[in-house]
């Protein structure tokens, strides 16, 4: 098939260019147009307006601003990629021949945290802050338009929760640095439970979206097992030929010394605290359903260990 790709210089769009390369013919629209391999041609945002845009039969729309950790973003940089660039992109396919459109949005737009055991598809929204804000107002502009993508199109919008593969450099590859210095890890205390999202699944669930024909609507994303930071730590360790050095100083302690953090502006502060050992599980039981399987091809373990190997590397 012919596909367009947005975002391709990134992350998820670098791993997802060299995979669906294989077998499709590429193209791709970002803010810069430097040669790629396995892009036919990249075009520019505004070529969208000026009609240089190839005939395609999918559009995977990646191009986004990720959440900013350090909190230094203005707040409408949000909502003027992430909501703007997809009500532009999601209107050109409208207009186009093009019969599937993928849309990138994140748990983020559901839910800043899971109230419940597990996060479904079924979850009243409810984002705190302007990313997430901004992932669920591109969604509201997708599903407003629902008349007119009936007739002949198919419209997935897909919510990952983190995405991790090699080429990663989020929240893992911070968490995986400290592990490396062989400092110890202090809230050992604290069994929480997480859900990932393995870049190789995620590749698998495109192909699936692409060949398959599924029904439009909301996806979650994720890997099958949860696992916990202490898992996530000795996995680290195992990588790297380290004995775990996981302290379980009380749950009590730990949080008045978060506390006291939140006052004296230190790394460990209450906000920190909750991100490190809260709990979200994401159930990816809707999209395991769609595309007819029992599992994912890749279990947490291994695709943790995969990411894990590409940073010693």
């Amino acid at each position: 098939m012919n596909i367009l790709i947005t975002g391709i210089h990134g992350f998820v769009g670098s791993n997802l260019v060299a995979d669906l390369a294989k077998e499709h013919v590429l193209y791709g629209v970002d803010i810069v147009t430097p040669l790629k391999k396995g892009i036919v041609k990249t075009l520019l945002w505004d070529d969208i307006d000026k009609g240089k845009i190839p005939s395609v039969d999918v559009i995977i729309h990646l191009a986004g601003k990720a959440h900013d950790t350090k909190n230094t973003a203005q707040a409408q940089e949000y909502f003027d990629i992430n909501t703007g660039l997809t009500q532009k992109i999601f209107d050109f396919f409208l207009a186009s021949g093009a019969r599937k459109f993928i849309f990138f949005s994140s748990v983020k737009a559901a839910a800043d945290f899971v109230a419940g055991d597990v996060l479904t598809e079924e979850v009243i929204p409810a984002p705190i802050g302007p990313y997430g804000e901004s992932k669920i107002a591109a969604e509201e502009y997708i599903l407003s338009k629902k008349a007119q993508w009936r007739e002949g199109k198919e419209v997935y919008i897909l919510r990952p929760c983190m995405i991790h593969g090699p080429g990663n450099k989020g929240n893992l590859n911070l968490l995986y640095n400290v592990v490396k210095k062989g400092l110890p890890w202090p809230l050992g205390d604290f069994e929480n439970r997480r859900t990932f999202t393995s870049i190789d699944n995620l590749c698998y669930v495109i192909h699936g979206l692409i060949g398959q024909d599924v029904l439009s609507g909301i996806y979650h994303m994720a890997d099958d097992e949860a696992l916990s930071t202490n898992e996530l730590i000795t996995l680290m360790c195992e990588t790297l030929g380290k004995k775990p050095r996981i302290w379980k100083i009380n749950r009590g302690f730990m949080t008045g010394c978060a506390r006291l953090g939140s006052v004296l502006h230190l790394p460990l502060n209450l906000e920190r605290l909750q991100k490190l050992t809260e709990n979200y599980v994401v159930s990816n039981a809707k999209i395991k359903k769609a595309l007819g399987i029992s599992q994912m091809p890749v279990c947490a373990q291994e695709g943790i260990r995969k990411t894990l190997k590409s940073f010693s590397e």
